[in-house]
């Protein structure tokens, strides 16, 4: 490895979703750039010879490629802002964060952000659903079925944004969010993933120390978002990102990670350290030469080899978010480890 920079690897919203603040770029889309494309919050999921990634953007934003490195903008899922939006969150302007993608029991789901009132709980993840994500295809069409879980402001500390499904070894689904202040949480889904199971099963994953009361509600500690599960060698391995996203050349979001032997937790670093703690060790950090910053990754084994997808704040290109793909290795310890300058594509 050429600069040995281990990055932790924290699954990354683009800071409570992409908008925490109003003078960020991130409702900006730049010209779309073939070999070096614009994008936030990437997920991944491969169908035949494609490689599909969704990212934050208006009505979601898709794009795809044969070979990563290359790609080609595909048509947004929602050409107006989904329905169950209009009463649960009034105002939504149709800004979706932080999507998640999953094949599951013969189709592809899809968990997504809506948040009316960025930087704060006003938030819903809503979950779509198609049987094939090519849209050459006479069966491409993607079916909503609505609000999953909802944030309230003055009810909740934790933010409904951020989504990562996973399957756990009994074939169980569950789903993963939240951000800041109390952090992040995890639940069980219905087998056909479109509720959560009854009786409710809440886990709190991580969490970052405050100084904040309770429904304060403001953006200056306790930075932890963008959760993603990934199972290795007999570990569930929770990536998440501290500290802030969205801010261009001045963003400080890095990319953490924790594991445990079981989907629940407890989550534990590098040194022991809980994750519920404030713990996590860093595996991804902005170099100060081309990378800012980056974070809100997700992993995924393509061919025997596992990859990690993240957006990075790019100091050469105005601190514009780009398209990280770059190989994810294991330690001898099986503790994620990358290289920046091993990066697919430009």
């Amino acid at each position: 490895m050429k600069n040995s920079i281990a990055l932790i690897v924290i699954p990354l919203l683009c800071f409570l979703g992409v908008a925490q603040e109003v003078q960020t770029n991130e409702y900006r889309q730049p010209e779309f750039i073939q070999d070096n494309p614009f994008i936030h919050d990437p997920v991944m999921a491969k169908e035949g010879d494609t490689y599909y990634v969704f990212g934050t953007g208006m009505g979601i934003f898709v794009m795809s490629s044969k070979d990563l490195k290359v790609w080609k903008e595909e048509p947004q899922i929602f050409e107006s802002a989904p329905e169950w939006t209009k009463e649960a969150l009034p105002g939504f302007g149709n800004h979706i964060w932080a999507p998640d993608i999953i094949f599951y029991k013969g189709e592809y789901h899809l968990f997504y952000s809506c948040n009316a009132k960025p930087g704060k709980p006003h938030a819903a993840i809503g979950h779509a659903s198609t049987p094939t994500l090519n849209p050459e295809s006479p069966n491409f069409k993607w079916t909503d079925h609505g609000k999953i879980v909802q944030s309230i402001m003055g009810r909740d500390t934790w933010q409904a944004i951020d989504a990562n499904a996973i399957i756990d070894d009994e074939g169980k689904p569950w789903l993963a969010f939240g951000s800041f202040w109390d952090g992040i949480k995890l639940v069980r889904l219905t087998d056909d993933m479109s509720s959560l199971k009854w009786p409710q099963e809440w886990h709190t994953l991580a969490r970052r120390p405050s100084n904040q009361q309770p429904y304060e509600y403001l953006l200056t500690d306790s930075q932890v978002e963008a959760a993603f599960l990934y199972k290795h060698d007999g570990y569930y391995y929770l990536f998440v990102s501290f500290d802030m996203c969205c801010r261009g050349t001045k963003s400080d979001y890095k990319i953490a990670v924790g594991r445990s032997k079981s989907i629940t937790g407890p989550y534990l670093d590098k040194v022991g350290f809980p994750m519920l703690g404030g713990g996590g060790t860093v595996v991804a950090i902005g170099d100060g030469k081309k990378w800012a910053a980056l974070g809100h990754n997700s992993v995924y084994n393509i061919d025997g080899k596992d990859f990690l997808f993240a957006h990075g704040y790019s100091i050469t290109d105005n601190g514009d978010s780009k398209l990280i793909v770059v190989e994810l290795k294991w330690d001898e310890n099986g503790w994620p480890v990358i290289d920046l300058d091993e990066r697919i594509s430009k």
